[in-house]
C-alpha cells in the first residue's frame, strides 16, 4: 500500500485551469481518470488525511504510485477527453457500466448498393442506420415481417443475394411478394435505395402521412372499381397499423427523446433508458455498474450520458435527454450533446405531465433491474470469491490471486510445437490478454523444456517493460537482457525513443495544451497496446512436478521471486508446487479446484486450436507458398492459366510472363523456386489405381480447392 504523500505534486506546481488527471500505480497501469474545472483544488483533494477521505477514495489513492494531468482550453474538452482516456485505458477504480444483456436492434445497411434490413447487435457501424435497441430480436422479426408487405426490401444475406443473381431466380420472399428481388434485376438500385429510406422514415415515427397517402390511393382504386387493388392497399394499411401497435404512443406530442433512471444502493447502481421516438418507445436498454468510485446519482448520470452519446452524432442523439437528477458540470455536458447532434439539445428533469409519468415507469424498470442483477449476481460471485479463497489458503499464498496466468503445450507427435497463456482476472477469463507461442529454441517433443522457454520469454518481456519505466534493472536480472521474442507472441518489436514516454500531442487532441508529468500512456512507442507488462500473482501450468519445476526454475533465472507457481496434473487433478514431493490435493467438491481446472481447460483449448491452425496451414502449403512476394491473387492467376502445378513447372519464363500481373522478374523467380522444389507425386484414379496423365489434369478450380480427379 502506496503512501500518497510519497508521490504528491509540489505546492504550486498543480495549474488551476480545466483538465484530466490520471492516476496510475506501481506498474504504470492508469486505475483512475478524472476531469475538473479546476485542476489545483480538484488534486489537493485527494491528498488530505487519509480518514477524512470516502473509503472507496482512500483505497484509489493508496493504491496509486504517480498522478499526472493534461491541461485543456474548456470544460467541453476536458469531458471528451475523459471519456477518451477512459475508454483506453478502463480503469479499474472509474464506474464502468456494462449491459445486463445484449440488446438487438434493426439495422438498415444504407452504405450498400442495395441496402438489406437485419437484426444486428454490438457496435455500431458507420453507413448503417439504426432502430432500437429492442428487448428481443423476435419483436424485431415480427415487426420486420409485417412491414416488407408495404416495404419490400432486401432482408438475405450477401451469400444468398449472390446466389439467386447467379441463377436468375429470387428466394422464397420474391415470390411471396416481401423481397423486391433486386438479385434478379425486378427492381434497379436506385428503386431499392428509395423503398430503404421509405422504410427508414416509416421506422423514424413518419408514420401518419405514409397511411394517410395509402387511405387515399385505396379510396382512388375503389372508385375506379380496381378492388383487387384496393383489397391490397388495405391490407397493407392493417399490416402497417400492427406494426405501429407494438409500440403504444407515450408521449402525445410526437416527442423525440431518451428518458433515463438510476437506482442505486451503497454497491451498485442500475441504470435504465427510454428510447422515445414520435412519441412511441422505439427500444430500451440498461446497464448494471459497481459503484468502484465515490460517486453520487448525479455523477452516474453523467457517467451513463458519456456511455450512451460517445459514440453516436447527428439524429441519434435526441432533442432531450430527460434525467432524474442534473449533473454537477450540465453546461458542459449540454453543450456536449449538442456538438454531438449538431443541433440544440435539452438536459433537464422532467416536472410534470406525461413525461414525468413515463420517467417514473422507466424508474420502476431501473429498480427491477439491480434487484434482478444483485439476485443473479449473489451465487456467482461468492462462489468466484471462495475459489481464490481457497486456492491462496492451499498454496500459502498472502492474498487472493486475482491475477491467474495459465501455459500449456500442444504439439503432434513432435510436430508444430506451440504453448498458450490465458489470462483470468478475479475468476473470469480475460480473452484480450491470452497469447500463443512457437517453440523456437529446438525442435521435437520435450514438454519440460519447451515449458522453460515460453515461460522465459513471457517473463523477460515482463521485465523489460519494467525496465522501460526504470522500475527494474536488467543487469541485476540474470539472463534478461536477451532479444525480445518475435512476432509469434503477438508482440511488435519496441520502437525506438525514450523508454516509457510519449508526447502530450499523441495523448490529447488538437489544440490541447499539456502540463504536467506525462508518462508511460500503457502503449508502445509505436501505438500498440503494451502486452506482458502486468505481472500475474499466480503461474499455473498445465502438468505434474517436471513442468512446474521448469517454470520455477525459469522465474528464478530472471530473479523473480514473487510470482507463485503451481501445475495441475489431468490424471488425478493433483496440485504440485515447486520443490515437493507429494501434491496438495484438494476436495473434489472444492470451488478453488474447479477454478483451476477451468483455468487449465482454457489454456488446453487455447492451445489445441493454435496447433490445429499451423497444421491445417502446413497442409495446405504448396511450392507456390515458398515464392517471396507472391500473394493468394497471383497464385490463383498461375493454376488458372496453367490448369495444374505440373504445367507449371514445366513452363518457360516467357510463357509466365503471358499470366496477367506476372512481371519478369516475378515469372524469374518462380520458376527458379518449382525448379529447386520436389516434383509433385503424380496423381492417381483411386478407384481404377492408374496415374492420371498430363492431359487429364485437375482443373485450376479443382486445384485451387486440393481435389484430386
Amino acid at each position: 500500500m502506496a503512501d500518497p504523500s510519497s508521490y504528491r505534486p509540489k505546492p504550486g506546481q498543480i495549474p488551476d485551469s480545466p483538465g484530466v488527471y490520471k492516476f496510475r500505480d506501481q506498474h504504470a497501469r492508469v486505475i483512475y481518470v478524472g476531469k475538473a474545472k479546476s485542476l489545483r483544488p480538484r488534486l489537493s483533494s485527494y491528498f488530505q488525511d487519509l480518514a477524512n477521505l470516502h473509503p472507496r477514495t482512500r483505497t484509489m489513492v493508496t493504491t496509486a504510485a504517480s498522478v499526472e494531468w493534461t491541461v485543456v482550453s474548456t470544460e467541453v474538452e476536458a469531458l471528451q477527453l475523459e471519456y477518451a482516456w477512459i475508454k483506453e485505458f478502463d480503469p479499474r477504480f472509474n464506474v464502468k457500466y456494462r449491459d445486463d444483456k445484449s440488446y438487438p436492434s434493426l439495422a438498415v445497411t444504407l452504405n450498400e448498393e442495395f441496402p438489406r434490413v437485419q437484426v444486428m447487435r454490438g457496435p455500431r457501424r458507420k453507413g448503417v442506420r439504426y432502430f432500437g435497441p429492442y428487448g428481443h430480436a423476435w419483436a424485431i422479426r415480427e415487426t420486420v415481417d409485417l412491414m416488407l408487405r408495404v416495404f419490400p426490401v432486401r432482408t438475405c444475406s450477401a451469400g444468398v443475394f449472390k446466389r439467386s443473381a447467379q441463377i436468375g431466380r429470387p428466394c422464397l420472399l420474391g415470390y411471396i411478394g416481401k423481397c423486391s428481388a433486386p438479385c434478379v434485376g425486378r427492381v434497379n438500385a436506385e428503386e431499392h435505395r428509395a423503398l430503404a429510406e421509405e422504410f427508414c422514415d416509416f421506422m423514424a415515427g413518419r408514420t401518419g402521412a405514409y397511411i394517410r397517402r395509402l387511405e387515399t390511393r385505396m379510396r382512388e382504386a375503389s372508385e375506379e372499381m380496381e378492388y383487387e387493388k384496393a383489397a391490397r392497399l388495405r391490407d397493407d394499411i392493417e399490416a402497417l397499423k400492427r406494426a405501429m401497435e407494438k409500440n403504444a404512443v407515450v408521449l402525445t406530442d410526437a416527442t423525440d427523446a431518451d428518458l433515463m433512471a438510476v437506482a442505486e444502493d451503497e454497491l451498485e447502481a442500475a441504470v435504465q433508458i427510454f428510447h422515445v421516438r414520435g412519441g412511441r418507445v422505439r427500444g430500451q436498454r440498461g446497464w448494471v455498474t459497481d459503484k468502484v468510485e465515490a460517486v453520487d446519482t448525479a455523477g452516474l448520470v453523467a457517467h451513463a450520458l458519456q456511455q450512451l452519446y460517445g459514440e453516436e452524432s447527428g439524429d441519434a442523439v435526441p432533442k432531450e435527454v430527460l434525467v432524474p437528477v442534473l449533473p454537477e458540470d450540465t453546461a458542459a455536458l449540454n453543450q456536449w450533446l449538442t456538438d454531438r447532434r449538431g443541433a440544440a439539445v435539452s438536459l433537464r428533469i422532467p416536472q410534470r405531465g406525461d413525461k414525468k409519468d413515463l420517467m417514473a415507469t422507466v424508474a420502476r424498470n431501473a429498480e427491477h433491474a439491480l434487484v434482478l442483477h444483485k439476485t443473479k449476481r449473489a451465487s456467482d460471485l461468492t462462489t468466484r470469491s471462495r475459489a481464490l479463497e481457497e486456492i491462496a489458503d492451499a498454496l500459502g499464498l498472502d492474498t487472493a490471486p486475482l491475477r491467474v496466468e495459465c501455459f500449456d503445450i500442444s504439439h503432434l507427435q513432435g510436430d508444430d510445437v506451440v504453448a498458450s497463456m490465458v489470462v483470468f482476472e478475479d475468476g473470469l477469463p480475460r480473452k484480450s490478454e491470452y497469447r500463443r507461442f512457437q517453440i523456437k529454441s529446438f525442435a521435437g517433443q520435450d514438454d519440460v523444456r519447451s515449458m522453460h522457454e515460453v515461460i522465459s520469454r513471457r517473463f523477460r518481456r515482463y521485465l523489460q517493460k519494467k525496465q522501460k519505466t526504470g522500475e527494474w534493472d536488467l543487469a541485476d536480472a540474470g539472463g534478461a537482457g536477451d532479444t525480445p521474442d518475435g512476432p509469434d507472441t503477438a508482440e511488435a518489436p519496441d520502437a525506438p525513443g525514450a523508454p516509457g514516454q510519449v508526447s502530450v500531442e499523441e495523448l490529447t487532441p488538437a489544440g490541447v495544451v499539456a502540463s504536467g508529468s506525462v508518462a508511460d500512456s500503457g502503449r508502445d512507442e509505436d501505438g500498440r497496446p503494451r502486452r506482458f507488462a502486468y505481472p500475474p500473482q499466480l503461474v499455473v501450468v498445465d502438468g505434474g512436478q517436471p513442468q512446474v519445476a521448469a517454470a520455477q526454475r525459469a522465474l528464478d533465472d530472471l530473479g523473480i521471486d514473487d510470482v507463485a507457481v503451481c501445475g495441475l496434473a489431468k490424471r488425478l487433478e493433483e496440485v504440485w508446487l515447486p520443490g515437493e514431493d507429494d501434491p496438495v490435493v484438494l476436495p473434489r467438491s472444492s470451488e478453488g479446484l474447479y477454478l483451476l481446472q477451468r483455468v487449465r481447460d482454457e489454456a488446453h483449448r487455447f492451445a489445441i486450436r493454435y496447433q490445429r491452425t499451423k497444421r491445417a496451414a502446413s497442409f495446405r502449403a504448396g511450392p507456390l507458398d515458398a515464392v517471396a512476394g507472391l500473394g493468394e491473387t497471383r497464385k490463383r492467376a498461375l493454376l488458372k492459366h496453367f490448369g495444374s502445378v505440373k504445367r507449371l513447372r514445366a513452363a518457360t519464363v516467357d510463357q509466365l510472363c503471358e499470366v496477367p500481373g506476372i512481371g519478369r522478374k516475378t515469372a524469374e523467380t518462380v520458376a527458379a523456386a518449382l525448379a529447386q522444389a520436389a516434383p509433385a507425386a503424380p496423381a492417381v484414379n483411386t478407384a481404377t489405381g492408374e496415374i492420371i496423365e498430363d492431359d487429364a489434369a485437375p482443373t485450376a478450380a479443382a486445384s485451387e480447392r486440393g481435389d484430386t480427379a
